[in-house]
């Protein structure tokens, strides 16, 4: 069944089920064309003006993106950026759901109208290229396509054209790109207008209290995209160069990554869209059930500390010895993996400098590889491999299947890749034999971390990528690219000079790089000082606000990064990491102000358990939170996980306080949040109330300490 919805000039077909493209004869009279999200709130205007390409975006009649420019530069060649016609136009409508093998979210659900437009240049080339945009309810994307044609078949791109001019003055939180860390920044808030070349994801709050975030979706085979200040509150598509200055090397057909922008209402909305992950290709790998969501330990902080080295002597921390340590622990408390660090040759001297000295499959001498590979599975563990690059590509490939195929043989099931190395100082080596250097999120690496997670999952192993290219929802399509850095995590309040990580940082991830995909942010420190070690630094955060994290922070592979004693010390804080699951049903957003607060409920998927976890910047803060998420007339036992009144990120960070209580659907929960602080929940069903009992309205208020 199809109804006629009309808006403006044009005419927008939406259909309850997915229908075949086809050409609408009527559209192309006209230059203008829109095209209206299912819901009627988001609405696109493409339009071809004196040959130019361009679009606008509304949100219920109020402008979000004035006109924006569409088109290219390209190298040696005239530009695309003019003297177009539409040739044709197609449109369809889409409404599906489709089931994720992990996740925040296990059924997702597809809802979009769509655009193609089929643009040639008036020119005796008489190039093609389409663009090609989809409105769901919760934000657009569109792309360029390039369709096999006989003027253009291998090109390169100078420039991407692509606008987005914000309409009105609105603010952002950005992070800057093209600089020496990536995307390991704190983020800044200001005017869009006084923002300089940012990372995306990049979120923005309209004048009017609406948000949005610009990102892009499904990046294969083309360079990361970053936004430039153009002037006032215009940015502009600012694509990765190769060291020589080429942006992008294509061969039609081909087609770009979706450029997207997430609109909500609030800024919790934009946590729920799943719009990244609608905008990827179907998962691609027919048996998904060796991918497994879980928990690690592992040689890791002791190092960030100085407590142990990677490289070898001494105190190098993984040594066979150490790893059965781990490995017990990790057996005794439930925990699927133990990450070691350090394992193999090449770690000694200047290893980003030398990182074509790494092997991937010798072990040090004091590593026995495959004694401790059987020691974990005879034990219900696995190993997860450490490969760390030092940024030298050609040497980790030219390696890759080897150790893959190691690593399966071992019963090893994830591999954690890094890329350390800074700036544009990559290093590949180019057809001619000369020595360059490219950025981490270049054409170059995309194609390189294509080819992992392709090798990765012939070989049935998971991956988490640090030094990453930024996340653009290909876990969709490879769901065996778990989780990924991209962004400032837990290292950094061990050894960083500027003081660590600030309280508001876990404020705002959640509304900008966890936009992008899972992050492997290593939550779960209790020994939150560490005079001895590093007493210049510290966590800045209360150890309930560490629990937390492991509920705000989505990852599917969660790390409890903390030393095994420093858990030993608190049995009863330990309980939530060893509880809590890295695999959801539903997620809904209850508090979302960005930089001040945040509180996330999520249900264990196949399961009836639902966990909350609340955190806030240094501020102290009450929250009151309806309980309107649990099923009704049903018993459960908030197990929580608090702040004690005395907590503070400064002065009092460990003192905590475990409880439990009996809440209802009709509870309305007191939550108290410390300076710097936190709470945990675990919201665990019980029996059935009485047949016949009604449940009456309650609110229960935060509740003093009890004597530990």
């Amino acid at each position: 069944m199809k109804r006629l919805v009309v808006r403006g000039r044009q005419a927008v077909f939406a259909c309850l089920t997915i229908f075949a493209t086809s050409p609408c004869a009527f559209a192309e009279k006209s230059s203008e064309y829109l095209v209206v999200s299912p819901d009627g709130a988001n609405e696109v205007v493409v339009a071809i003006r004196a040959g130019q390409a361009g679009y606008e975006v509304r949100r219920r009649g109020e402008p979000i993106v004035n006109r924006s420019q569409l088109g290219f530069e390209l190298v040696a060649a005239p530009a695309l950026d003019g003297n177009f016609v539409v040739v044709a136009n197609h449109r369809r409508s889409v409404d599906e759901t489709w089931e994720q093998p992990w996740g925040e979210q296990r059924v997702v659900p597809c809802r979009y109208n769509e655009l193609r437009l089929e643009l040639q240049q008036q020119d005796a080339l008489a190039r093609r290229m389409d663009v090609v945009f989809r409105v769901f309810d919760d934000g657009i994307g569109f792309r360029y396509e390039w369709p096999e044609q006989e003027n253009l078949t291998q090109f390169q791109v100078a420039a991407e054209l692509t606008e987005f001019a914000m309409a009105g003055e609105p603010s952002a939180w950005w992070i800057p790109a093209f600089q020496r860390e990536h995307y390991e920044y704190l983020y800044r808030r200001t005017p869009v207008s006084e923002m300089e070349c940012a990372h995306t994801p990049a979120t923005i709050e309209t004048p009017s209290g609406a948000f949005l975030c610009i990102h892009e979706a499904a990046l294969v085979d083309y360079p990361g995209m970053a936004l430039k200040n153009a002037g006032g509150s215009m940015l502009r598509a600012e694509l990765t160069p190769w060291s020589d200055g080429v942006k992008a090397i294509l061969s039609a057909p081909c087609h770009t990554p979706w450029r997207t922008i997430q609109i909500a209402d609030d800024a919790g909305g934009l946590i729920t869209s799943r719009l990244i992950l609608n905008l990827n290709e179907p998962n691609r790998i027919a048996d998904t059930s060796w991918i497994k969501p879980g928990k690690y330990v592992g040689i890791w902080w002791e190092m960030h500390l100085g407590k142990s080295t990677w490289s070898s002597g001494p105190t190098h921390g993984a040594t066979t010895a150490n790893t059965q340590r781990y490995v017990d622990f990790a057996a005794k408390n439930g925990f699927d993996g133990v990450l070691v660090e350090g394992w193999n040759t090449g770690w000694d001297g200047d290893w980003i400098a030398q990182g074509d000295q790494f092997s991937f499959t010798q072990p040090y001498p004091d590593y026995d590889l495959p004694q401790l590979a059987a020691y974990a599975r005879e034990r219900g563990v696995a190993l997860i491999a450490h490969n760390e690059t030092g940024g030298a590509v050609e040497n980790y490939e030219s390696q890759m299947e080897e150790a893959f195929a190691l690593y399966e043989r071992l019963g090893i099931r994830a591999i954690k890749t890094g890329y350390v190395n800074f700036a544009d100082g990559l290093p590949r080596t180019d057809s001619k034999g000369k020595k360059r250097g490219e950025w981490h999120y270049g054409q170059y690496l995309v194609r390189h971390h294509q080819r992992v997670i392709e090798a990765a999952a012939r070989r049935h192993l998971m991956l988490d990528v640090h030094e990453p290219v930024k996340p653009t929802g290909l876990c969709r399509t490879y769901p065996n690219l778990m989780t990924a850095e991209g962004a400032r995590g837990q290292e950094y309040n061990a050894w960083s000079p500027d003081g660590g990580n600030p309280p508001e940082h876990e404020t705002i991830l959640p509304f900008t790089r966890l936009l992008a995909g899972p992050m492997d942010f290593t939550p779960g420190i209790f020994a939150l000082t560490y005079p001895e070690l590093r007493p210049d630094n510290c966590v800045n955060t209360t150890l309930a606000k560490q629990l937390a994290l492991y509920v705000v922070l989505y990852s599917p592979l969660q790390m409890a990064a903390d030393l095994p004693e420093n858990y030993a010390a608190h049995p009863d804080a330990f309980q939530f990491i060893r509880d809590v699951p890295t695999d959801w049903e539903e997620t809904r957003v209850v508090e979302a102000r960005i930089g001040d607060c945040v509180a996330i409920v999520r249900r264990e998927r196949g399961g009836d358990d639902w966990y909350l976890g609340a955190i806030t910047d240094e501020r102290e803060r009450k929250l009151s939170v309806p309980l309107t998420f649990l099923e009704v007339d049903r018993q459960y036992v908030a197990e929580i996980y608090r702040d004690a009144d005395d907590a503070d990120w400064q002065s009092h960070p460990t003192a905590y306080v475990v409880e439990s209580r009996p809440v209802r659907s009709v509870t309305v929960l007191g939550v108290r949040l410390a300076p710097g602080g936190g709470q945990a929940i675990r919201f665990r069903a019980t029996e059935d109330p009485p047949a016949g009992k009604t449940a009456a309205r309650e609110t229960l208020p935060v509740r003093p300490p009890v004597d530990r």
